[in-house]
């Protein structure tokens, strides 16, 4: 396979977008460049999906977006996330608030060993919220808008880890929720859970776009498909394509891409 690919195809009315974009990120660790001169926007309450073969650095890319890689020793970023017309990678950026506006979930599920209740509460404390009133009032709507209140409203003191998989998945939604990102990203959410439970984060993931940007890192093709309204394709660290999920499914224009979709490779 070759290392030299084609520039990728970027849909003209999303590349308006200006609210939240890269500009020409790299991420590097050491001196190892895993994501290379990504130019990428994320149009407003839309589900973008980034898929590629394992270490093709679509959730290196993911961490990026809110910071995370600044927790890996060695990790170093070039380039430009633009959020509400600042660059989240200038110095002096509060990566607290910043992680409070880009809210993430990650593959497996990881609930604090707390109650279902002080799961929910405990980003709104941290950010100052004291009063019961108001606590309840954010885990129930958090809960509510993570399709568990129905599910737990009656169990709040109980432990997280009593709940299924799936359940626990949905309440890590919850709890990233809880502090009113304007973003969500989600590196292969539902990839240790049941097909129901699939599903099921799958439907909120269609309801949650409706008020908020949502990233999604996902090997599942169908699911990408499924959920997601424009779709990147990463290689080797670079983006191959990116558009319409329809049209990158349906009709591609790197070959590169259709090989992969079909399943040739990766």
């Amino acid at each position: 396979m070759e290392a030299t690919l084609t520039a990728p195809h970027v849909l003209q009315e999303a590349m308006v977008e200006k609210n939240f974009r890269t500009e020409n990120l790299s991420i590097f660790y050491g001196t190892y460049e895993a994501v290379k001169g990504i130019s990428l926007p994320f149009p407003e309450k839309t589900v973008t999906a980034l898929i590629g073969p394992s270490g093709c650095g679509k959730s290196t890319f993911l961490r990026s977006l809110n910071r995370m890689n600044d927790e890996i020793s060695g990790s170093t970023t070039k380039g430009s996330i633009w959020i509400d017309g600042v660059d989240i990678n200038a110095s002096g950026t509060d990566v607290i608030k910043l992680r409070q506006k880009i809210g993430m979930v990650w593959q497996k599920p990881n609930p604090f060993y707390k109650s279902i209740y002080d799961n929910i509460a405990f980003g709104p404390r941290y950010h100052g919220v004291k009063g019961k009133k108001a606590l309840d009032e954010i885990v129930e709507s958090s809960l509510r808008r993570a399709a568990l209140w129905d599910e737990v409203k009656d169990r709040l003191k109980d432990s997280a880890l009593a709940l299924s998989g799936g359940q626990q998945q949905r309440l890590c939604i919850a709890r990233a929720l809880s502090v009113n990102p304007q973003i969500l990203l989600l590196d292969e959410p539902a990839s240790a859970l049941d097909p129901v439970s699939t599903g099921k984060i799958e439907e909120l993931i269609k309801e949650l776009k409706e008020e908020l940007r949502i990233v999604i890192v996902t090997h599942n093709m169908q699911q990408a498909a499924r959920i997601s309204d424009y779709t990147a394709y990463f290689y080797l660290g670079q983006l191959i394509e990116y558009g319409l999920t329809e049209k990158v499914f349906t009709n591609p224009e790197n070959s590169m891409t259709q090989e992969y979709i079909m399943g040739r490779f990766g």
